[in-house]
């Protein structure tokens, strides 16, 4: 074995490396949000569900921003009764892979929220896949807590589409949320448990390297993760 673990080491390593090239390349750099892609604040906490493919890298992403309190993986877009891994990994529940962000907005708005998910933490324009991973569950969805969430997510991809900061249509449907239901508890804090698991260092790491990056202010060093550790 110790002549096996430099090896992985080095494994990790380069895929590391070559996620960071590839994650720079899929990073956009988007505008911010204006008019009526804006959204006041109503209350202390705020609660937002973003589905952009596989559930650890958007969680990563953002419990490394600032003023997330707590980002959650889960399922929305079906019933509570298929809200489970194996189910929801047939494609055929109606679940995509979400993640609940609970923030505080007086230190981070919705349009920063959803700057940051727009640039860093997936790619908009691709159709019912994210990167490896394809299928529904991985489609690209804002479920919206209420009307104004709606109006004003709509109202931000029509600014990217007239901006054309991508080369394709952004896809990413905005749906009422009729529940938000917790993933199993070995889904929680994927990204951090897992730093060298090869699918993490390739594909989710290098966002959370983009949110630092572009967002140098909004980024923290230290997650806010779901269970203390």
């Amino acid at each position: 074995m110790s002549r096996f673990k430099p090896a992985v080491l080095a494994l990790c390593l380069a895929l590391s490396t070559l996620a960071a090239a590839h994650a720079a390349e899929r990073a956009v750099a988007v505008p911010a949000p204006v008019g009526k892609a804006l959204l006041a604040a109503s209350a202390p906490t705020e609660t937002l569900v973003l589905a952009g493919g596989c559930f650890w890298g958007v969680q990563g992403v953002f419990q490394h921003t600032q003023g997330v309190l707590k980002a959650v993986s889960g399922y929305a877009g079906g019933k509570a009764d298929t809200a489970t891994y194996a189910m929801v990994s047939s494609g055929s529940t109606g679940h995509a892979e979400a993640v609940q962000v609970t923030y505080d907005p007086r230190k981070i708005s919705f349009g920063q929220l959803l700057q940051i998910y727009f640039s860093v933490a997936h790619d908009p324009t691709q159709l019912n896949r994210q990167g490896p991973d394809q299928g529904t569950q991985y489609r690209s969805a804002i479920f919206t807590a209420n009307e104004q969430q709606k109006e004003a997510a709509q109202a931000y991809i029509a600014q990217l589409n007239a901006a054309k900061v991508y080369g394709a249509p952004i896809v990413t449907q905005v749906t009422a949320l009729q529940g938000f239901y917790a993933a199993e508890d070995y889904h929680q804090d994927y990204a951090t448990l897992h730093p060298n698991q090869p699918y993490i260092a390739y594909n989710d790491l290098p966002k959370i390297g983009n949110l630092q990056k572009m967002y140098p202010a909004l980024y923290r060093a230290d997650p806010v993760l779901v269970f203390k550790r």
